[in-house]
């Protein structure tokens, strides 16, 4: 039997959508009040999807536990209460949209995850706003 098992988690950050390579007006034109050197805050929801087939001797597609603390170590630890663009290397050189954040965040959990799953991120940046990444 093949299905999906998710886990929610949450996340606050802070973050400024901005290339270095572009004037301030381009930024402001293409990213808008996302642009505030400032900076601006979203409370981000996060639903990881891991896929796979069902042992048949344990009932479980994988120990929702196993994925729990994958996503607080790699996730929640990493980015949360951080400003995305000074404190979490990944971003150093990596504009934090919402889709990158995903991307980000595919990755650093398909490094921990038994290679046999299939994963999906879904990032909600509001609650009208959301990405969906599942890998190349």
């Amino acid at each position: 039997m093949r299905l999906t098992a998710y886990r929610k988690a949450h996340f606050n950050a802070a973050h400024r959508l901005h290339r270095k390579d572009w004037s301030d007006e381009k930024n402001a034109q293409i990213f808008g009040l996302c642009n505030n050197p400032f900076f601006h805050g979203h409370n981000y929801d996060l639903e990881v999807g891991v896929t796979g087939e069902v042992d048949p001797e344990t009932g479980y597609l994988i120990d929702l536990k196993i994925l729990k603390d994958i996503i607080k170590e790699e996730v929640e630890n990493a980015f949360d209460h951080k400003n995305l663009n000074e404190q979490v290397p990944e971003f150093a050189n990596l504009n934090p949209t919402a889709e990158n954040i995903a991307f980000v965040i595919y990755h650093k959990i398909k490094a921990k995850l038994d290679p046999k799953y299939d994963l999906e991120i879904k990032l909600f940046e509001t609650e009208r706003n959301f990405v969906v990444y599942r890998g190349e």
